[in-house]
């Protein structure tokens, strides 16, 4: 059985990036076009130049020569944040080529080893196919999955990956117009306006943060260094450009103001989306690290946690207390991904936000979710996450799952809140909390729990460190006895160290103000029959209580008469229940 990796907490955001909508004129747009492509062209020209240096180390890469080249077509800041966006493209393209080959690599294996099994049998834990056919067809899929792997190793051997600048996606929609529903003329728009370069990197102690693209604090205006080419439309001193629009952040607005009277170093990205037909202004900056506190030093501030189970349509919480137990009734909120990107992302953040205010609300210091990444089974696909209809609804379930983004969303806004994110092993959480925690759940609860809010009690104890499952020789009360218990019941009171109840003794009654008392109150090992009278002349034996507990009556008939009473039945395995013949 495999290992479950212990509670982390999710690292702090490492940055912050906001957007301002550009409301431009149609010069002003004219000559961001002429920018944005007079750039982009340089800049995939010296992309293409990095990847022919291949994998070097980073002082062989030459980017001081290419920088020196490409300072005489713009400007030396110009030419900086180019070589920069390079560089981080050909080291991103690296990593994807990297995962590839492990993703290629464990299909293969996975395959292969169904493939040495005979059809309908079963080698260990390994099956087999069902029939011939669907052998061959994945003897076919093995010889595509290795002729790929050999192109993705050539790759990698000579260090150059294969980029598309404006998206691999996109330039294959081109000969797909009628299945993307899309003209080539929107097509084209789509094209030229994700080959723009219009992005400045920040520079600490320039004016503002940022020398090549400027924002005034006091106003809001917008200024931006032309290239050496295009230097005869400023409008400004120093061959600069003044956009007549101005920003304003609402949103992390004073972070931001505050970086810039610092002079503190701001990256400024101006983006146009060519559906809206709208120009975009994106500020980022890096964020000091900040140590979050683990999950150990959660524990030990006893404070509640709000546990989540994500879904492709919901999301299940539950509140829990310090140790492990859940408080109040089960959260379900919806989760509706329908719809563009756009959309999709805000109801996202609107249930995030959800979730948060809940967590607030409670008490909570925490939220903890399932570290979910479903990488390696999508690799896999069928040959771990079934086949027929039921595997392929299976599969487009997991697909529909935001893992990567619902992460990343959780984690910036809850810190912003003041919450620590708690990221625990999906291992069998589900399956577990299913089997114990569902049913002691139903009991407590006043509203129907499901699979999903039993699995959201196993994570917030797994992140609490507790065990899923419940503790040997506790089990579920029994719902007749619990309806009519009584309550007048005391709670158990622990003993003082040291101390020891007086020694009973046969025929000792027990201690309290009961109303009645009886031969049945007392403790006796062996009770002797009771003689009953009933009609004139009938005699009949009985060895249970005169009069019982309804609480406890079941147990002790159990434990005590087993099997000396023939005439009143068989008893039955649980606790409390009488089995007639």
């Amino acid at each position: 059985m495999r290992t479950i990796v212990p509670p982390f907490t999710v690292a702090a955001p490492s940055g912050a990036r906001i957007r301002d909508r550009l409301r431009v004129d149609v010069a002003e747009e004219k000559v961001l076009t002429l920018v944005g492509q007079h750039l982009g062209r340089h800049q995939r020209a010296d992309l293409a130049e990095r990847v022919a240096i291949g994998l070097v180390p980073v002082k062989d890469n030459r980017r001081a020569e290419r920088k020196k080249r490409l300072t005489a077509v713009s400007s030396s800041r110009w030419a900086g944040a180019m070589t920069r966006a390079s560089e981080d493209q050909y080291q991103l393209s690296m990593r994807c080529l990297y995962d590839e080959r492990a993703g290629l690599r464990r299909a293969i294996g996975k395959i292969a080893r169904r493939l040495a099994v005979p059809c309908g049998q079963r080698t260990g834990r390994v099956r087999g196919y069902q029939d011939q056919c669907e052998r061959f067809q994945k003897q076919r899929r093995l010889q595509a999955l290795q002729a790929r792997l050999a192109v993705v190793e050539q790759h990698i051997a000579k260090g150059r990956p294969s980029v598309v600048v404006g998206g691999r996606r996109l330039a294959k929609a081109r000969h797909n117009l009628a299945d993307t529903q899309l003209t080539a003329e929107d097509w084209r728009k789509r094209w030229d306006a994700a080959r723009l370069f219009l992005t400045a990197d920040g520079e600490s102690g320039a004016p503002h943060g940022n020398y090549t693209i400027t924002v005034d604090p006091a106003d809001g205006s917008v200024t931006i260094v032309l290239p050496e080419p295009l230097r005869h439309l400023a409008n400004a001193p120093c061959g600069r450009y003044r956009l007549a629009c101005t920003v304003a952040f609402h949103h992390r607005g004073e972070e931001w103001l505050d970086r810039l009277t610092a002079n503190q170093a701001v990256r400024y990205d101006i983006v146009r989306d060519p559906v809206r037909g709208r120009w975009y202004l994106d500020a980022s900056w890096s964020a000091p690290k900040t140590m979050v506190p683990s999950p150990q030093e959660i524990r030990a501030c006893a404070q509640r946690l709000l546990a989540v189970d994500l879904n492709a349509d919901r999301l299940a919480a539950y509140v829990l207390d310090p140790h492990g137990n859940a408080v109040g009734e089960p959260i379900t909120v919806p989760l509706e991904l329908t719809g563009d990107a756009s959309r999709r992302d805000g109801r996202l953040r609107a249930a995030v936000t959800s979730l948060i205010g809940m967590a607030r609300t409670h008490g909570c210091t925490g939220i903890a979710v399932e570290n979910l990444g479903f990488t390696d089974a999508r690799q896999t696909g069928r040959e771990t996450m079934g086949r027929g209809r039921r595997g392929k609804a299976f599969r487009r379930t997991v697909a529909a799952i935001p893992t990567a983004r619902f992460r990343e969303r959780l984690r910036g806004m809850a810190y912003h809140q003041g919450l620590v994110v708690v990221a625990v092993d999906p291992a069998c959480t589900s399956r577990w909390g299913d089997a114990h925690r569902r049913g002691p759940l139903d009991d407590q609860s006043n509203t129907s729990v499901t699979r999903h809010h039993a699995a959201a009690v196993a994570i917030g104890r797994r992140a609490l460190g507790h065990r899923i499952r419940r503790r040997p020789g506790v089990t579920a009360p029994d719902r007749r006895i619990g309806q009519r218990r009584a309550t007048g019941q005391t709670v158990s009171v622990p003993r003082a160290r040291g101390s020891a109840s007086p020694p009973r003794r046969t025929g000792v009654p027990y201690e309290g103000g009961k109303t009645r008392q009886c031969r049945s109150d007392q403790l006796v090992l062996f009770p002797a029959p009771r003689t009953v009278r009933g009609a004139p002349g009938a005699r009949r034996l009985t060895c249970g209580p005169e009069c019982v507990d309804s609480a406890n009556a079941g147990h002790q008939r159990q434990e005590r008469f087993a099997g000396q009473c023939p005439g009143q039945g068989r008893l039955s395995t649980r606790p409390g229940r009488v089995a007639q013949r």
